[in-house]
């Protein structure tokens, strides 16, 4: 007996054990209409969600007409972070991310709600790009559905845009973010109470005009599926179950584009208190739900689609899906990103016209060079991706002018939609690639200043790596086969062995040109031979 009831509490030992090392994650969406939390451990592979909140601050509301937070806004959604912030204490999460989209990234004033919200919560908040919206919804879809080989459009809209990807078995196609958020729409062009004829046909006229950009590219994809996304589009599912009921029939998740039509029409005769009173609507939603609801139309009419179907995953299941995958790349959201990543370096090397070969042979290099120089540059293990990355793009400034073409590599790579990497990521690895010239690394210098004293540190290292990587490859014709590198005796030995009966002497000469470069970092000689 005392035998049984020892194995049953060693067991439950096991157990708490095995729940404190799993870590916990906690993603926060600033949206321009509502604020969203959601909490999940990563559990043998999978995020297992173990706390939501979700509260409706109307954040954008003044960004859109005015240019500026309103001090309320700003304070309920602050009320709002304060409730977020000790859910994650109780929880015990291990990381939280905060991000926010359209408001912030309108707003004139948006420094001092991220100074507020940081003083109140700690929390510093990433105000990310529509496009990067996009991909981390695209991330949380991928990376809990089988989604399948044919063509999807996923459709996000939400208070201050509305973000539109194209995907296929997993890999993102394209996507584009569009100004058509609920809240926007409403500010913009819904005066009355219900909306006057006029300003409904120039709401569906600035609608038609946004989609217009889009819809050749989503016909010719021949679309199979279409998800939608966000409380607009659980609206429309909720009144279009509401609907179906009352006739008798099933309710689901899928719209049709003639349900989406009619709920368009209906709602845009009914006054906002009206509205309310509809199953699927609610009080909050429907002050926004009529230029919500008219850019569904609007969308699924032009892009010549079927319907939608409803999914409850969102950008907040994108935030926690990233983090899975930087904690542990052998997850499947570890794959997606990795996937990502892969292909949108593709993309920008094809368009910048980056010889691909060159590239590649100078990625090998650098990352040969990263493992078996460990002991001396100790750079973080995410460097040897960021430094990956910079070798593939170092060469992009040349699209833009040989002239100055180091400073416009890093403004490239800074500033490009470079998929699964975050504006700071874009500047370590742009910064890696920047001094690949005569200039070096200062704190001073407008690339080095947004980067703490660390990271400028760990960029000169591995931007002395990618200079190595790129003159063991100087001739452009695959000279050096192989090379091989050994450190003793505070030295640094490189021997290169030519491939055939080429020359590897240009090789030999460019690195011995960054000999006092490399002792003045590093603190080792460095000496370079021929087989």
């Amino acid at each position: 007996m005392a035998t049984k009831k020892g194995a049953i509490l060693l067991r439950q030992l096991c157990v708490r054990i095995l729940i404190v090392t799993m870590p916990t994650f906690a993603a926060i969406d600033i949206g321009s209409n509502s604020v969203r939390l959601k909490i999940a451990r990563l559990q043998s592979g999978r995020l297992k969600e173990i706390h939501e909140d979700r509260e409706v601050t109307r954040l954008g509301e003044g960004v859109f007409s005015g240019g500026l937070l309103l001090p309320e806004s700003m304070s309920d959604t602050v009320r709002v972070l304060r409730r977020f912030h000790r859910s994650t204490q109780e929880c015990g999460t291990d990381s939280v991310k905060v991000v926010a989209t359209a408001a912030l990234r309108d707003a004139r004033n948006s420094r001092a709600f991220l100074e507020w919200v940081r003083s109140t919560t700690g929390w510093n908040i990433d105000v990310i790009s529509g496009l990067e919206e996009a991909r981390l919804i695209h991330l949380g879809l991928v990376s809990t559905s089988r989604l399948g080989s044919r063509s999807i459009l996923m459709m996000d809209l939400g208070g201050g845009s509305c973000e539109l990807t194209l995907s296929r078995a997993g890999k993102l196609l394209h996507t584009v973010s569009l100004p058509l958020g609920a809240v926007r729409l409403t500010g913009e062009f819904l005066h009355h109470d219900p909306p006057r004829k006029s300003e409904l046909k120039q709401l569906r006229g600035f609608v038609a005009r946004e989609v217009t950009r889009v819809q050749d590219r989503i016909k010719m994809a021949r679309v199979g599926t279409v998800i939608a996304t966000s409380g607009t589009a659980a609206a429309i599912a909720g009144v279009a179950n509401h609907l179906a009921r009352k006739r008798g029939g099933r309710s689901g998740n899928h719209v049709t584009r003639e349900m989406v039509r009619k709920i368009a029409k209906l709602v845009s005769q009914l006054t906002v208190e009206q509205g309310a009173k509809v199953p699927g609507i609610g009080p909050r939603r429907a002050e926004i739900f009529c230029a919500g609801a008219v850019v569904y139309a609007e969308l699924l009419e032009r892009c010549h689609l079927g319907g939608f179907r409803y999914s409850t995953l969102g950008l907040r299941d994108g935030i926690l899906a990233q983090m899975a995958a930087e904690y542990d790349r052998s997850t499947r959201s570890g794959r997606a990103v990795e996937l990502e990543r892969s292909e949108s370096l593709k993309r920008a090397v094809e368009h910048y016209r980056v010889d691909i070969n060159h590239a590649s042979l100078v990625r090998e290099s650098a990352l040969h060079l990263f493992s078996t120089l460990k002991s001396i540059h100790n750079l973080p293990a995410e460097y040897r991706e960021w430094l990956s990355a910079a070798a593939m793009l170092y060469e992009v400034g040349d699209y833009v002018n040989r002239n100055g073409h180091h400073r416009h590599t890093y403004y490239i790579i800074a500033n490009s939609e470079i998929l699964g990497y975050t504006p700071q990521e874009r500047r370590i690895i742009g910064s890696i690639a920047r001094y690949l010239g005569k200039s070096r690394p200062t704190p001073g210098d407008g690339p080095m200043s947004s980067l703490s004293a660390d990271e400028q540190e760990n960029v000169t290292k591995a931007s002395i790596l990618l200079r190595m990587a790129r003159a063991l490859n100087m001739g452009r014709i695959h000279s050096v086969e192989k090379f091989t590198v050994s450190a003793r005796s505070g030295k640094v030995n490189l021997k290169l062995i030519p491939r055939g009966k080429a020359s590897v002497d240009l090789e030999v000469w460019a690195i011995e040109k960054d000999r006092n470069y490399f002792r003045e970092v590093f603190g080792r000689e460095l000496s370079v031979a021929a087989a």
